[in-house]
């Protein structure tokens, strides 16, 4: 059974493919092994990233693991995920619509067993190891963006890097923006922030109850819970690079968006390869 079901993983490939740089044969005799297709390495990444297993797991005797690592970060240094990525917000926004008049932050923090670069003393975890990504969304809950820092980072100073990746996409912002977050943004640092940047703030009061349900930041918490439950590698963060953990956010990202188009489109437009049933 497919990590993800091929009517999601198909139209991602396809983008992903035309992505990828044409690699030259340099052998002088023509003698060497022959390359293992980009198809079978993707499919163990999307396996790693799904199951959260390690590369020795799913490597087989077609594909090994130091191949699937060696192509990854051939694949990270063209920067393709970051790519893919940026496409499948650009197809939401074309064919759905972005919701970016209303945006949310959040910090959500999962264990990182094996250190690295973006892990630090989880404050929610006896002091363990652990990693905190600062997830940006819009209205109905797509990520747009992503920092990942150390656990024992403080959310506050993550907002500034985190609403700046929205840049990198190039949409056409509205004039009316409105920043939805939780009570650890309370703070004046946050609110001069917001109007530097020309932004509103639904900041919850720290000490107030503020049941989530009433409020509009309820869509962040939601895709939190998409990467956590749906892709086990960022529950569980064993990669010490920070590039690499960005590069497998990027991916999930992308199959949270193609998914969110499939299900959104099911309603509004017809394909030849349409499910029978909504998504």
């Amino acid at each position: 059974m497919p990590a993800v079901p091929s009517c999601i993983i198909e139209p991602i490939w396809d983008q992903f493919q035309v992505l990828i740089p044409a690699v030259a044969d340099e052998h002088p005799l023509g003698c060497h092994r022959p390359r293992i297709p980009d198809r079978v390495v993707f499919d163990k990444l999307v396996q790693v990233l799904v199951l959260g297993a390690a590369y020795e797991k799913v490597a087989d005797t077609i594909c090994s693991a130091t191949t699937i690592r060696r192509r990854r970060d051939e694949w990270i240094a063209a920067e393709i995920f970051t790519a893919l990525e940026q496409f499948c917000l650009h197809a939401y926004d074309k064919m759905v619509g972005l919701e970016l008049g209303n945006l949310a932050v959040d910090g959500c923090i999962t264990k990182a067993p094996c250190g690295g670069e973006a892990a630090g003393r989880s404050p929610v975890d006896r002091g363990k190891q652990g990693t905190k990504r600062s997830v940006l969304v819009e209205g109905t809950g797509i990520p747009l963006g992503t920092v990942v820092a150390p656990a024992n980072r403080h959310d506050s100073p993550l907002l500034r890097p985190t609403l700046e990746t929205l840049s990198r996409f190039g949409f056409d912002l509205p004039e009316r923006i409105t920043v939805h977050l939780d009570a650890g943004y309370d703070s004046r640092a946050t609110r001069e922030l917001l109007e530097e940047l020309g932004c509103e703030g639904e900041i919850v009061t720290k000490g107030i109850p503020a049941p989530i349900q009433n409020t509009a930041r309820w869509v962040v918490e939601r895709t939190n819970s998409w990467h956590n439950r749906g892709f086990q590698k960022l529950a569980i963060c064993t990669e010490k690079r920070t590039r690499v953990i960005e590069a497998f956010i990027g991916l999930a990202n992308a199959i949270i968006i193609t998914r969110r188009l499939i299900r959104e489109a099911w309603t509004r437009h017809r394909w030849d390869t349409r499910p029978a049933r909504r998504p």
